[in-house]
């Protein structure tokens, strides 16, 4: 069973999430920030509805959202040592806006340099992924756990994010693709808690930012799986810089990967 704080966060995310989102998808309403990615009216519209009940309902953590600007995040973030809730209002935008179903919402506390709790929310299929740090990780209540897959890597599903790769690394899994097929939907949080149910099997991205992976990552390894990034470190910091990652559920097929990745061993886990 959830955390009862875990399981009340998540009842707040999809109240605003199914009151907020669903009527508007679609609409094609967006225009572009600076550094090019897709914004619509919706992200704000979420992040201010998150902040007001979020504060309402534990005044002692601060926000940090995606859509604040870089200054208010930086210190935000800096006031972690008490708590504070990573927000990614609408992760998936381009997807959203376009009328793509994958598109989530994603909510995370940290405290001090951890990650605490994660709630990542899918509107289109109601399914609700948490998790709460040593307690273990839930898809509508329903635990996540890694079995024990017989999936070799040269069998493997893959979610992979090419355009943020080096490119002679996207290159090379172009040319000679180590596992048998790929998949990219556009939406960072949630690849993260497919990648928990076992929906897939092996995940790469180049870089993402903190509130892309901070609710799934924990997920992730509530379930019982595996990330690091590509020099071989843990995927969770508390700062601003993206991050890349390598992960899988299943621990062998995680060695399989990082290998091939030739991610250095010495620091793998």
């Amino acid at each position: 069973m959830q955390p009862e704080t875990l399981s009340r966060l998540a009842e707040l995310v999809k109240h605003i999430a199914d009151r907020e989102l669903p009527d508007h998808f679609g609409s094609g309403a967006a225009t572009r920030k600076a550094d090019g990615s897709l914004v619509t009216p919706f992200d704000q519209r979420m992040q201010d509805a998150l902040a007001i009940a979020l504060e309402q309902a534990w005044p002692e953590y601060a926000l940090l959202g995606e859509e604040m600007d870089g200054a208010a995040q930086q210190e935000a973030l800096s006031r972690r040592a008490r708590g504070v809730w990573c927000v990614d209002p609408l992760d998936g935008t381009t997807n959203f806006a376009g009328g793509v179903p994958y598109y989530a919402v994603s909510v995370a506390l940290l405290r001090r340099d951890q990650v605490e709790m994660g709630i990542v929310y899918d509107p289109a299929r109601r399914e609700c992924f948490a998790a709460a740090r040593g307690q273990g990780a839930w898809c509508n209540g329903a635990p996540l756990r890694a079995g024990n897959a017989s999936v070799t890597l040269s069998q493997a599903l893959a979610l992979i994010d090419f355009k943020r790769l080096d490119p002679l690394l996207a290159r090379r899994l172009a040319v000679e693709p180590p596992y048998k097929s790929q998949r990219s939907f556009g939406a960072v949080a949630l690849d993260w808690c497919w990648l928990a149910a076992g929906r897939c099997h092996v995940y790469l991205h180049g870089r993402q930012k903190l509130w892309d992976y901070a609710a799934g990552c924990l997920i992730l390894q509530e379930a019982g799986g595996q990330a690091v990034t590509l020099q071989g470190e843990t995927v969770y910091r508390p700062e601003l810089t993206g991050r890349s990652a390598a992960a899988a559920l299943d621990p062998g097929l995680f060695r399989q990967w990082a290998a091939w990745l030739e991610i250095p061993r010495g620091l793998q886990g």
